[in-house]
């Protein structure tokens, strides 16, 4: 009898490897596994044999059940695999899968990092969570200055360092100038620092945590138009490409104060949306973009550099709120940017 479950058993996967349809599939199943079935008539027989051997033979009887069931299951997904391929049309396009994209902000900072890399800027990142000396202190901020105070900064409950002072979340990234001057140590600089930057602000142009692309040239002979011609090429480049007539975005620069830079500037950008005539989302036909100037001696005293033989600027400008004038874009509320609502995001 053992050796007639053994033939059974090879006599059966041999017909369901060999079927093409699913109607001969269910005839095998009833012929081998129905309730009439050959394997149900051995199973019968098995009473009339002794204890030992009927347990052999029934442990024998349910491993071929077992195989002939899997048996059974593969040919038939087998055989509905290749029922779909008879009418499957090569020609028809596929259903595509959802495929994601970067951020509106991070498309942006990487627009600008190319921008600025192909005049020769170098990309460069230092610590979001940095120490007041590099943050205020040696950038010729005195410490009752408005910005040091906790109505401005976040300040981390860490203990102060002797040397470099209280540790904060860094307000801008004008603290990465005094450390790329201690890196490089002797000029030519070009820097580009991109990176986020926290003050204790919320209103529809700013936002507690933002973005700020910060530019350092410090070189001998370096003045105010080697600025304002940088300027004007970020101007043209982030807002005139891609845009079917030629360049429009111009630029302007106004007196202002900041304790880093002297002589200092407001930066405005002309609206790209009314080309400066004056619309709903600029009415003057400017923006306000950020800060520039020349580097205060003082600054450059303090990254180790000689005033006396070298100058340069900077000027740190919010990525969000440059973004905002961006074609296409018009939004009035920097902080949509940050909105969950994908409905929103999936448009860019």
């Amino acid at each position: 009898m053992e050796q007639q479950l053994h033939n059974l058993k090879n006599q059966a996967l041999a017909q369901i490897m060999c079927a093409s349809s699913k109607e001969e599939l269910e005839n095998m199943r009833i012929t081998y596994l129905g309730r009439k079935g050959q394997i149900n008539l051995v199973t019968e027989r098995l009473k009339n044999v002794g204890q030992e051997e009927r347990k052999v033979l029934g442990r024998l009887v349910n491993d071929t059940k077992t195989a002939l069931e899997y048996a059974l299951r593969t040919r038939q997904q087998e055989l509905h695999h290749v029922s779909k391929k008879e009418w499957f049309d090569p020609t028809v396009p596929g259903i595509m899968p959802q495929i994601g994209h970067l951020h509106l902000v991070t498309q942006a900072i990487d627009e600008i990092a190319g921008i600025f890399e192909k005049i020769g800027f170098v990309r460069v990142r230092y610590p979001e969570v940095e120490w007041d000396w590099f943050a205020f202190e040696a950038l010729n901020m005195p410490k009752d200055h408005p910005a040091r105070d906790e109505w401005e900064t976040f300040f981390v409950d860490a203990s102060p360092s002797p040397k470099y002072g209280n540790m904060v979340l860094t307000p801008h990234t004008s603290s990465g100038q005094v450390r790329e001057m201690e890196r490089v140590k002797t000029p030519p600089i070009r820097m580009i620092n991109i990176a986020k930057c926290y003050r204790r602000q919320s209103d529809n142009t700013h936002a507690p945590m933002f973005h700020q692309f910060e530019g350092l040239v410090i070189d001998e002979g370096i003045n105010i138009t080697h600025l304002k011609g940088t300027i004007d090429y970020f101007a043209k480049q982030f807002y005139d490409s891609g845009r079917d007539h030629g360049p429009t975005a111009v630029s302007r620069i106004r007196p202002f104060h900041f304790m880093f830079t002297e002589p200092s500037f407001e930066v405005d950008f002309s609206c790209v949306h009314c080309e400066g005539r004056g619309c709903r989302f600029c009415k003057s036909g400017w923006h306000e973009v950020g800060g520039a100037g020349m580097v205060h001696p003082n600054v450059l005293k303090a990254g180790g550099i000689d005033p006396k033989k070298y100058s340069g600027f900077a000027f740190g400008w919010g990525v969000e709120r440059a973004q905002l004038l961006k074609p296409g874009i018009e939004l009035d509320d920097l902080r949509t940017l940050y909105s969950t609502d994908l409905r929103y995001l999936k448009q860019f």
